[in-house]
């Protein structure tokens, strides 16, 4: 059986501001960056994603894939990865966070890195996709990303087992998934900017033993279903998001703010969200 990655980035150990998540080239941007404090992210990030492919394959994994989930999607450091796994890198992925879960074989979802959803206090750089989405509704329940993907997941049959991240972040995907979702909490969030830290390698150890529990969930765990025909509602931070969300074909406008369409199953829905996201990125100065 193969095991899925999807590995993002604030949840890692250590992080606590946006400076240490944001790749250099957004300085271009306007954006305030640190080049070395995001190298040590890097760092990091990668070192809690080998001990999870350690974990999974001494809980009987057959090959591990880690699909590389945070911003442009290239921030693993491929020479430090284990030498085991095979890796997904790159922007504008159809499936976007869970690419590869399509692929033949693939029988588990691990999240590592995770953050909770937007508008959670107490929560290290709490978003949902992106800082201007202020909510996310899945026939009606509030969600942040574990949610968006588990649904990704669950059209493929494929659930997730194992999360890893701050407290609140494995709190609300265990909320929403069960008891068959093993987490590993690096971090106690304090606010939006400061947590209460594991040594690093400490972190590491917990994910590595989370990890291999998972597998053990594996063969008892349920794949996340949405409801066929269920609603999607999105509420951004401006109403001039909504002016340009509804030019996706089957997105209405549902309050000043907020859009929602009717999604058949995860694939449509990820492909609608992604499509509704682009339009709604837009440039908010002249």
């Amino acid at each position: 059986m193969k095991v899925l990655i999807s590995a993002d980035m604030e949840g890692t150990c250590g992080v606590v501001s946006w400076v240490q998540v944001t790749p250099p080239e957004y300085a271009d941007a306007g954006e305030p960056v640190a080049a070395d404090r995001y190298l040590r992210t890097r760092e990091r990030m990668t070192a809690e994603v080998n001990a999870a492919i350690e974990g999974a394959l001494a809980g009987g994994a057959d090959e591990v894939i880690v699909n590389d989930s945070h911003d442009g999607m290239r921030n693993l450091l491929p020479e430090q990865l284990h030498p085991a796994v095979r890796f997904i890198t790159g922007n504008d992925k159809p499936l976007g966070m869970m690419q590869g879960v399509d692929l033949a074989g693939v029988g588990a979802v691990f999240y590592t890195g995770y953050h909770a959803k937007a508008g959670t206090p107490a929560a290290p750089l709490a978003h949902t996709w992106t800082g201007w989405l202020n909510d996310v509704r899945l026939d009606g329940v509030s969600t942040g990303e574990f949610g968006i993907n588990a649904a990704v997941a669950g059209y493929f049959g494929v659930p997730v087992v194992l999360v890893t991240g701050d407290d609140k972040a494995v709190a609300q995907t265990r909320a929403l998934l069960g008891e068959q979702v093993a987490g590993a909490v690096v971090k106690e969030g304090i606010s939006t900017f400061s947590a209460l830290h594991h040594h690093p390698e400490k972190s590491r150890q917990v994910i590595r033993e989370a990890a291999e529990a998972a597998m053990g969930n594996v063969a008892s765990a349920s794949p996340y279903l949405l409801p066929p025909g269920a609603s999607v509602e999105l509420e951004f931070d401006h109403q001039a998001r909504a002016d340009q969300a509804v030019l996706v074909p089957g997105v209405v406008r549902t309050g000043e703010r907020a859009v929602s369409w009717i999604a058949p199953n995860g694939r449509d829905f990820i492909l609608t969200f992604r499509a509704v996201m682009k339009c709604a990125g837009i440039r908010m100065s002249p």
